[in-house]
């Protein structure tokens, strides 16, 4: 396919549709051109690959898929090729579930523990995420689906986190909150990087020029698609301007604003057609335009192994005061403490949500495993 000839024969108004998505999850088809949509699913540690729009509210049921440990377990494990591994099957599950681009990993810093995306982010340590999300990168994109490395960057809270304008030195900002981002793009070369919603020092990720073509593109010779989180930003011919390729989900009044600014001039249309080409770019590589033969049926039962083995690498014992542990054989009366003991979150809400064949609490396994446990505290938890 010669994009230079599809962009040249582009109108105005398909390159501002292009540039913006068609609906929740998808971008335009162009069938004229023979160019087919992107479909783009969350999530980090297992697909949310939604029919319909997204709701986060669990009334739009997600397509079982296989959920495994999140970021901040794995990186508990500090064991690159199991994570690249993990990344392999999340890209073999993204395909068979007609994917494209998987909305993961996620690598921001843990910066507050309040944050509530610290279970989908690796580690309090640059090196560390960088080195984890880079192997989860290259497992997925094994497999011909894009990783979408994110949030790009500085996004360290939930709360506001739209509004929020996160002040900080270029030498904070370099030396922890890019070296992650900067490590994965040198060494993995993700197809795609999502900006964050937060400003920067007064300037929102995605239309910021300084973020992501000089520092991204420029400094780090990253070659991919850049695409908003979904709703981010305020401005789409910043957006557009800054090298912000793709605007998801896409909003009509984002395209009239493109096409308004290119007839006024405010625009130029090299900036356009650059974007474009990106993600033009990106539609060539994906297994829906190459006609990957899905199947809509993962290999659950073989990633469920892949997921228990993470599990248990994960798992860390800092202290064993008296050697506590392993548990005498004849003991089998046990205090489990804790809400989730009980409610098991199996993995996280939102984008992390994932419809999982089945999950074991941490009461089911105990109680399996032949232990009894408190009954009055585990009453206290549940009243």
């Amino acid at each position: 396919m010669d994009k230079e000839k599809i962009i040249s024969q582009m109108t105005l108004e398909e390159k501002a549709e292009m540039l913006t998505g068609k609906d929740f999850w998808s971008t335009k088809d162009f069938p004229n051109f023979g160019i087919r949509s992107l479909f783009l699913s969350d999530g980090p540690h297992g697909l949310r690959k939604q029919a319909a729009a997204s709701d986060h509210l669990g009334l739009n049921a997600s397509i079982p898929a296989t959920c495994f440990p999140t970021a901040s377990v794995m990186a508990c494990s500090w064991d690159e090729e199991l994570g690249e591994r993990i990344g392999e099957a999340l890209g073999e599950e993204a395909a068979a579930l007609n994917v494209d681009v998987l909305l993961g990993p996620g690598l921001n810093i843990k910066r507050n523990p309040l944050c509530g995306r610290n279970f989908e982010y690796f580690s309090e340590d640059p090196y560390l995420a960088g080195k984890m999300a880079a192997a989860y990168v290259r497992g997925i994109q094994s497999k011909g689906v894009s990783a979408c490395l994110k949030h790009f960057a500085v996004n360290n809270q939930e709360t506001n986190r739209i509004a929020n304008d996160a002040i900080l030195s270029p030498r904070a900002m370099r030396e922890i909150y890019l070296k992650g981002f900067e490590m994965v793009v040198k060494e993995a070369n993700p197809w795609t990087v999502m900006s964050s919603y937060n400003k920067i020092n007064g300037v929102y990720t995605s239309e910021s020029y300084d973020l992501l073509t000089t520092i991204l593109r420029k400094e780090w010779g990253y070659q991919g698609m850049v695409v908003t989180d979904w709703f981010g930003g305020r401005d789409a011919v910043g957006q557009v301007q800054a090298g912000n390729d793709l605007l998801m989900p896409g909003k009509i009044r984002q395209q009239d604003s493109i096409r308004q600014a290119l007839k006024t001039g405010k625009l130029s249309m090299a900036d356009v057609d650059r974007n474009v080409r990106r993600v033009l770019e990106l539609i060539l590589k994906t297994p829906r335009f190459k006609g990957y033969p899905y199947s809509e049926q993962p290999d659950l039962k073989a990633h469920a192994s892949v997921t228990r083995e993470a599990a248990a690498e994960g798992m860390i014992l800092l202290k064993n005061d008296g050697k506590t542990l392993p548990l005498a054989a004849d003991v089998r009366d046990i205090a489990v403490f804790g809400n989730t003991s009980y409610q098991f979150i199996a993995g996280g809400t939102g984008s992390g949500d994932v419809e999982e064949a089945y999950s074991v609490s941490l009461e089911e396994g105990l109680t399996g495993a032949g232990f009894i446990l408190d009954k009055g505290l585990k009453q206290h938890y549940l009243d």
